[in-house]
């Protein structure tokens, strides 16, 4: 008969198996869409280029040697992938994982299905948005457990979940939302600087930030902006207020997390 010891280390197991793991000092290594794969250089020397899918990707030392942190697209297929490690494949296992379903409804068609003459401006606020994705600006090396940005906040709408608005089917979701009241300080996940702000169709007021090593964080729908490109930010150093900008239901943050130019969950590195 199982002990009660075995009992809770299985429960334990088929928990992990089911839910990401939370809370460390470097992102846990969780290889599914959406996720961060921690893959062991198998290397003394410190490599001079690792890259996946051609953007270079985190290196960090461990005590079991060199270790490459790497973020994983949301629409990223299970199976086997692989990194270049100075241009050496190197492979590795996206593990599959499925999202739960989020139904919203939005009164606003408008921000449903736009109009034709707002396609333009939603095409050109896309690029925009990529290339603050893939900003390298920022030199250093930041720290990965993250300062959560709205402390007095609830969580809204979970990372990756699969959104259906007004019973149409949208993108996955790709950040964490945190519901606050409107005007409730936002503060930086992490030093860094200030790549990029705008007033975007979707995303409304938003700021983002380039931490260093290919780690940006974006925050969306606020109703005041403190902050300009160009300035450098503390980690904790309000960068404006939570708002109800854009496309929303009611007064949040959007909070996103991208490592090598792919959005992972937040919650991994709170």
């Amino acid at each position: 008969m199982p002990t009660t010891r075995s009992l809770v280390a299985s429960l334990a197991v088929a928990l992990s198996v089911l839910a990401p793991p939370l809370g460390a000092a470097a992102p846990p290594d969780w290889p599914v869409p959406g996720g961060v794969a921690r893959i062991n250089l198998e290397t003394d020397n410190r490599p001079e280029n690792v890259r996946y899918e051609g953007e270079d990707v985190l290196v960090r030392a461990t005590p079991r040697g060199w270790e490459a942190l790497v973020g994983i697209d949301l629409g990223a297929d299970p199976g086997e992938h692989q990194i270049e490690v100075d241009g050496q494949p190197q492979a590795f296992t996206v593990k599959s994982y499925a999202y739960e379903e989020q139904h919203i409804e939005i009164e606003d068609q408008e921000m449903v299905t736009p109009p034709e003459d707002t396609l333009e401006r939603i095409w050109a606020e896309q690029e925009e948005i990529r290339a603050a994705f893939r900003s390298r600006t920022h030199t250093a090396t930041p720290r990965l457990d993250f300062h959560k940005p709205v402390s007095d906040s609830r969580v809204s709408a979970e990372f990756g979940v699969q959104r259906f608005i007004n019973g149409e089917p949208r993108n996955p979701h790709n950040g964490l939302d945190l519901a606050a009241s409107e005007g409730t300080p936002i503060e930086a996940a992490e030093a860094g600087k200030v790549v990029e702000t705008g007033d975007y169709y979707f995303n409304g007021k938003t700021v983002f930030i380039d931490h260093g090593s290919g780690v940006v964080t974006m925050y969306c729908h606020l109703s005041a902006i403190d902050v300009a490109v160009g300035d450098t930010v503390d980690r904790g150093q309000q960068i404006g207020a939570v708002g109800a900008t854009g496309r929303v239901t009611g007064p949040h943050l959007h909070w996103t997390v991208i490592l090598n130019g792919h959005a992972v969950d937040p919650n991994l590195f709170l």
